[in-house]
């Protein structure tokens, strides 16, 4: 089954000519202009990859954003904006972009990006939901089916909040590097801003204090972020 992406772009410069360009490239791809149209069809399911215009006619992508990822979405995410502020930036990041493209754009590059973030959000769907049960109390990280539990309870998160908390899962106790952590979940050749980083471990930060996991992440400051065991009350 093709790789199912939706545009929201609203824009009829911009939309036909990279919808064309994504199919193309092997991918299925929707075409909508209004963010409550693009809430809706993520909502409804099967969307592995949004790319996401902020300047939309009804509400902000940045709200769409915010909406889909507290709805439960955990695909891709790629915010595509004419505005190239750092403010604009963080708070996409902050409300759970995966990357972020400004306008105009190489269609090479945006390619690039995509399928660098496609590859890791492809996830190995369990064969039965008994199979999935975790075997023991506390955090459990499964690389194998890309999934998190705290205790008994699965954790919903996006493809790179799952690489940070492998990376960091890996070594707990130990030192992730900043430099690791961009090369290794987003690319050696990625060259944003490294508050990419930071946003994403606060998101997962967040999401593992709220489902209650016995762990915390430590940012070591100048250097990375460690995974730590915290000690029974």
């Amino acid at each position: 089954m093709a790789t199912q992406v939706l545009v929201v772009e609203d824009d009829d410069k911009i939309a036909p000519p990279l919808v064309r360009t994504l199919e193309r490239e092997g991918y299925a791809v929707e075409r909508v202009a209004e963010g409550l149209t693009a809430v809706e069809r993520i909502a409804s399911g099967g969307v592995d990859l949004v790319l996401l215009d902020l300047g939309l006619p009804d509400i902000d992508g940045l709200e769409v954003c915010r909406r889909v990822r507290e709805g439960g979405y955990v695909g891709g995410i790629i915010i595509l904006t004419a505005r190239d502020g750092e403010l604009d930036r963080v708070v996409g990041l902050d409300v759970g972009a995966d990357d972020y493209l400004s306008k105009p754009f190489a269609l090479a590059e945006l390619l690039a990006r995509a399928r660098a973030l496609l590859r890791r959000s492809a996830a190995v769907e369990p064969a039965a939901p008994a199979a999935a049960a975790p075997a023991a109390a506390g955090l459990r990280v499964d690389p194998a089916s890309r999934r998190i539990w705290v205790d008994d309870t699965e954790v919903a998160v996006t493809s790179k909040e799952f690489d940070v908390l492998v990376l960091l899962d890996e070594v707990r106790g130990a030192v992730v590097t900043r430099e690791r952590l961009t090369s290794d979940v987003w690319d050696e050749n990625w060259f944003g801003s490294t508050k990419m980083v930071d946003a994403t471990v606060g998101r997962l930060r967040q999401k593992l204090e709220e489902a209650g996991a016995p762990v915390q992440i430590t940012n070591v400051r100048g250097v990375g972020f460690r995974l730590e065991d915290q000690a029974d009350a």
